[in-house]
């Protein structure tokens, strides 16, 4: 210590000087301060005391990383040397510190000083003395880390690389000495995946190919290694050499010892380059299927790894071999020559072993099980099967024949490892089962006979059987993998188990008590109990509560806060089990859980009492708690108070409130109406606190929490509570957040019923100004919509003074009348229209004055078009409900305004029609339509008839539907495309009254009566309609389009191309413009493709596909703009199709980003480029999350070509940045 002490003296004064001199003083005087500091340190350096040479080292490192050192040439030299002798220092600790120090020194030294180091360290690296050996291999390791990336065109990275490479190259070509094969192999490994060796990969790779024969297993294997990063990134002759030299290899199968290893070999490459494999796989695949034939049980397991990886990695070439590779994989999973199964699966095996195991006869007496590898070509088949059943979607009902059973019998494997393989392999299954596609859930699919659920279901008995015995194994892991099975299989379908609960509850509760069960392993269990409670009946278990109270308490007082807390939700489940409220007849089948309460009660509320345990126990004790005094709380009269009392001081607590909040929700919801009289006092104040906290959560859950307490509790909330409450209000109603301002427009409705009186206050008050202003607001729709119109009927039935149907009506029209100025959006006068008619709905004796008057508007000639807008549209609103007959001049004034100047007016005449008619369809639907037929105005009369088809009741339409059909078919032919679109929007909505016999009528009118002949029609516009109808289908119905895709995509596809006949040049002036008819097709056709992407992946070949994809990167502005997307979403679905093809598509994405505009254009045309630039390097951002995008050459180039361009680096980092940001706010949401 005193050496250090001294050490510490001697430095004081140096570093200070440096620093403030960095500040005050010239470049010079730094440099040398620093070169003066620096060669003081050289000094200790060279002390005999290691202490010295370790602080000295340490203390260089610390100046080599600062930013702003300088060196001369001269203290660059020394430092270089200094730091490479002590490189062979006598202790460690010294040599670990040097070699530390080459990083940061690399960066700061000039070129030359650098390749000396390189030198120096690749000697060293061929010395005898292996412990030099290794620390400059480390060295150079730290070295090559610290080069810049080829891509930026350094000139100090070729150089270095030229030098290592032909060092490493020699030493590997050497066979002197194993270690230092070793660790050159490795370097140059690390080299290639870094991509800095483009230049040299032909000399590499033969000295590369004579080290697979090498004698030593060890060093074929880092060759392989090396190999496999060289094939990321070589070039296409490199590529095309290995392969041919692997395959004449092969083919010649010398000896197998180095068959197994070009195996292994080809395995990698397809591991680490799938995408160019892929052509070649014709020929290897017949050659690896031969080699499986060989009695070799290791030549199998690499034969079946290389299935594996072909399967993954060139899912198109390895399409037709699918079949071949389930045959092996399912053939070898049984693989067992030296173990008799002594069960009842006995004959079954025999036979098979039969069929397919002539090779093996006779070969059982010579093993011994120590040198038993065959479980390893089990291991390998559960793992291939596993790679096929999770990129082939297409064979699902396929594999639920073959490989489900084939799984399900091999859940008894003997060897652990196969057996996790295979769960997982059967998890896989069930996972690409899930009906996660929309088009599985669709109630509409008609696909006929077995689907793949359907399978599984019929299958479930066997799976639970195969389970039975697993789940009392002694392995740890194998009861983990059943509870993972029977979670998945029960998210797979619901409810399956309710047959087979006796038969798997014992299972988990055995799990749950043995004493050698791992944490991890209780907490699966109860998530799978939990699970199965969720999605079976609750009469299912209530044979097995007695059983199951007791451990699960057990868990619920484990000392580890995460079983505790999987517990308490399993608890949470079982008071629901134990005494279900959906008011099921109290019959025979009742449960009684009196038993079962205080034990439940006890051990939850014990973790709820705690204040020193884990947030998510903490909530999840509330949660429960919540759900024992909603379900059980009659049961608890005197625990009550008590309990009510910690959830008020847990109100109060930051962290717990929400779930606070909601469980107070789910207690004053319970129909057992338990009495929270005694807190509320408290609770209302503090939540009407919560309503001005900035958590949205909180807000929703609190005015959820306030209605039901007003809806079931409103004697004992009083009007002071009520005052706390509506103080907090009027911000929550905006339309920045339209949910929360419905919760509170119903809670205000609520209040109506429940506490008239204190609606007094709102006459003068800021809540009506904040409701008039959300009228008026343009985004006011859907429930925010609903739940106003049901305050005002509400607030106007109360008969509050002030807010009468009067008062309120001249608030809502009132700033239409006083013409101060036009509301700035029609939708708020439709929003007002339906206010006014909620009104007058809930007070029918004002409706005839009320509705007279809105006539007069509309007839009064000095009215703004705004007042006769509002008129109109009341009317319409008014007439819906209450039927308007009664008044005479209502048609033609309606009619007058159809001539109106305004266009708006217009078409609130035609609305205002429509829905008329709605409330007295005798007395106005004829009239319509006699209207139509002798009318000019069509198009706003058929709007009208719009309206009433829509909104009419089906029964009261019936009677008409033949007269309105025959009127419409004859305005098909009418010369305004206008007219024709609402005539058939008219007959869609007609058919759908009676689809039986209008949809076979409407579908006789197409040409063919078939819809897919319309695809091929001769009109474009034809062809277009129909995409955009196609295109509906896929989003909507997909399964009624799912089967046509073979005969439908050739077509779809031939419309993406671009047609030179349909270009034509328009003169406009003195200039010539180029106009592309067939742009809106194509528009058409790019969109029906990416809504297949979304329903209907698993049909598609995503080659072809991508072809297509790659002309429309080519394509016009609009379609860019499209298929950029596409390759986003593609990029997610099927990375590895992508990856295979990405230097096609890295090409036209490049070309969009550096092309220029012409400098005299308008500005929309830079708007549009700028568009188009971020939009492609949204896909390049996209192609990037795919693991080896960046290793294509093409690629890595292009990123090199962005972040030198000060535009382009730009808009990529805002993008990468936008997204990373987009993943935590999804991950945030879920």
């Amino acid at each position: 210590n005193t050496t250090r002490s001294i050490q510490r003296e001697n430095k004081v004064p140096h570093i200070p000087t440096a620093q403030s001199a960095s500040r005050r003083l010239t470049a010079n005087t730094d440099m040398a301060s620093a070169s003066y500091h620096i060669s003081n340190l050289l000094e200790k350096m060279t002390s005999s005391d290691k202490d010295f040479r370790f602080m000295a080292t340490n203390d260089l490192m610390t100046e080599l990383q600062k930013d702003s050192i300088k060196l001369d040439d001269d203290s660059e030299r020394k430092v270089v040397r200094m730091i490479l002798k002590l490189l062979e220092d006598k202790n460690g600790e010294v040599q670990n510190l040097a070699v530390k120090c080459l990083g940061p020194l690399v960066s700061k030294v000039k070129e030359y000083q650098v390749e000396t180091i390189v030198d120096t360290l690749c000697t060293n690296m061929l010395s005898d003395k292996e412990q030099l050996r290794d620390i400059s291999s480390i060295g150079l390791k730290t070295v090559i880390g610290e080069l810049p990336p080829a891509s930026s065109g350094s000139a100090l990275a070729a150089s270095v690389c030229k030098k290592i490479t032909g060092r490493l190259t020699s030493a590997i070509a050497k066979q002197e000495d194993v270690s230092v094969q070793l660790e050159a192999l490795d370097i140059m490994a690390d080299m290639l995946c870094r991509c800095l060796l483009v230049n040299f990969h032909p000399s590499i790779l033969s000295c590369l190919l004579p080290q697979l024969t090498s004698p030593r297993l060890a060093v074929r294997k880092r060759t392989i290694m090396a190999l496999g990063h060289l094939v990321m990134s070589c070039g296409n002759l490199v590529f095309i050499d290995l392969i041919e030299h692997l395959l004449t290899e092969l083919g010649r199968n010398d000896n197998m010892s180095t068959t197994r290893t070009y195996i292994q070999c080809t395995a990698a490459i397809s591991r680490q380059a799938g995408h160019r494999i892929g052509e070649y796989l014709e020929k290897i695949i017949p050659l690896v299927v031969k080699f499986c034939n060989v009695d070799d049980d290791e030549l199998r397991e690499y034969c079946i790894q290389a299935f594996e990886s072909f399967v993954r990695r060139c899912p198109k070439e390895v399409y037709p071999h699918v079949p071949t590779v389930i045959s092996i994989c399912l053939r070898y999973l049984t693989y067992d020559p030296n173990y008799n199964f002594d069960d009842e699966d006995e004959d079954d095996n025999a036979m098979d072993a039969e069929q397919n195991d002539e090779d093996y006869q006779g070969s059982d007496d010579e093993y011994s099980d120590d040198d038993d590898m065959s479980w390893k070509v089990r291991r390998a088949a559960a793992k291939c099967l596993d790679a096929v059943v999770s990129t082939r979607h297409e064979m699902l009902p396929e594999f639920y024949r073959s490989v489900s059973p084939a799984l399900v019998c091999r859940f008894k494997e003997r060897e652990e490892n196969v057996k996790a393989d295979v769960f997982h392999a059967y998890l896989s299954l069930l996972k690409q089962t899930r009906p996660a596609q929309s088009w599985l859930a669709d109630p509409d699919a008609m696909e006929q006979g077995e689907t793949p659920l359907t399978m599984l279901q019929s299958q479930v008995p066997m799976i639970v059987k195969a389970l039975h015995k697993q789940l009392k194994e002694k392995s740890v892991k194998t009861r983990q993998c059943c509870f993972n099975m029977l979670t998945e299989l029960v998210n797979v379908l619901p409810g399956a188990l309710t047959q087979h609960i006796p038969v798997l509850i014992p299972g988990i509760i055995f799990s749950l008590n043995d004493k050698s069960s791992s944490s991890n392993l209780k907490i699966d269990a109860l998530a799978c109990l939990h699970v199965i409670m969720v999605t079976h009946p609750a009469h299912a278990f209530h044979a097995h509560v007695p059983a199951l109270v007791p451990p699960v308490v057990a868990c619920v007082g484990d000392p580890f806060y995460k079983i505790t807390s999987e517990a308490l939700l399993v608890t949470q489940q079982l008071v629901k089990v134990i005494r279900p409220l959906d008011n099921q007849s109290e019959g025979s089948d009742s449960f009684d859980p009196s038993p079962y309460i205080s034990d439940l009660f006890t051990c939850t509320i014990r973790r709820l009492k705690a204040a020193d345990i884990d947030q998510e126990v903490k909530e999840r004790a509330i949660s429960c708690m919540g759900q024992i005094i909603c379900n059980l709380g009659d049961h608890l009269p005197a625990e009550l108070p008590g309990t009510l009392l910690i959830f008020l001081e847990r109100l109060k607590n930051e962290i717990t409130r929400l779930t606070t909040v909601k469980a107070l929700t789910l207690i004053a919801g319970s129909p057992l109406k338990i009495d929270l009289r005694p807190v509320l006092p408290d609770a209302v104040p503090i939540l009407a606190s919560f309503l001005r906290k900035n958590q949205r959560a909180l807000k929703l859950c609190t005015l959820a929490a306030l209605d039901i307490l007003l809806r079931n509790y409103s004697s004992a909330v009083t009007p002071v509570m009520v005052d706390a409450v509506l103080a907090e209000l009027p911000p929550l109603i905006s339309e920045s957040d339209m949910h929360v301002s419905q919760m509170a427009l119903s809670f205000l409705s609520t209040l109506a019923v429940t506490h008239p009186s204190s609606l007094g206050q709102l006459s003068g008050g800021n809540i009506l100004q904040q409701l008039i202003a959300l009228v008026r607001s343009p985004l006011l729709q859907g429930g925010a919509l609903a739940a106003m119109l049901d305050f005002y009927q509400a607030l106007v039935t109360t008969d509050t003074p002030g807010l009468g149907y009067m008062d309120l009506l001249r608030m809502l029209t009132g700033p239409v009348y006083s013409q101060s100025a036009a509301l700035p959006h029609k939708q708020a006068y439709c929003s007002i229209a339906k206010c006014v008619a909620a009104l007058t709905r809930a007070c029918p004796t004002e409706g005839p004055a009320v509705v007279g008057q809105f006539i007069q508007d509309v007839k009064n000639s000095r009215s703004t078009d705004s007042i006769r807008l509002l008129a109109l549209l009341s009317l319409g609103e008014v007439g819906h409900h209450v039927d308007l007959s009664s008044q005479p001049e209502l048609k033609t004034v309606i009619l007058d305004a159809f001539s109106s100047s305004s266009e708006e007016v217009k078409s609130a005449a035609s609305y205002a029609l429509g829905s008329i008619a709605v409330g007295n369809l005798p007395e106005y639907l004829p009239f319509v339509l006699q209207e139509i037929s002798s009318s000019k105005r069509q198009y706003l009369l058929l709007h009208s008839l719009k309206e009433i088809i829509s909104s009419a009741s089906v029964s009261g339409l019936k009677p008409y539907v033949e007269s309105v059909w025959s009127l419409l078919l004859k305005h098909c032919e009418c010369q305004e495309e206008g007219t024709r679109n609402v005539v058939a929007e008219c007959l869609g909505k007609l058919t759908l009254i009676d689809p039986e016999t209008l949809l076979p009528r409407l579908k006789g009118y197409l040409l063919s009566g078939d819809f897919l002949k319309t695809l091929e029609d001769p009109d474009l516009n034809v062809r277009r309609v129909a995409l955009v109808t196609f295109n509906s289908a896929a989003h909507n119905k997909p399964s009624l389009i799912r089967e046509l895709l073979d005969s439908v995509l050739p077509q779809l596809y031939n419309e993406t191309k671009v047609r030179k006949e349909l270009i034509r040049e328009v003169e406009m002036g003195p200039f010539k413009h180029t106009v592309d008819d067939g742009l809106d097709l194509r528009k058409a056709a790019f969109e029906c493709m990416y809504t297949l992407l979304d329903s209907c992946l698993d049909r598609l070949d995503i080659f072809t596909f991508l072809n297509h994809v790659e002309d429309g990167l080519k394509d016009h502005y609009d379609i860019k703009m499209l298929t950029f997307l596409m390759l986003a979403r593609l990029s997610s679905l099927c990375p590895s199709a992508v990856l295979q093809r990405l230097d096609r598509l890295v090409e036209p994405l490049r070309a969009t980003c550096t092309t220029k505009v012409k400098a005299n254009s308008v500005k929309q045309e830079f708007e549009k480029q700028d568009e188009l630039k971020r939009s492609a390097m949204r896909a390049v951002v996209a192609l990037l999350t795919i693991p080896e995008a960046e290793k294509s050459p093409l690629m890595s180039e292009f990123q090199s070509q962005i972040s030198s361009n000060q535009e382009l680096a730009a808009i990529f980092d805002s993008i990468q940045r936008d997204s990373s940001s987009a993943n935590m706010e999804s991950m945030d949401t879920s």
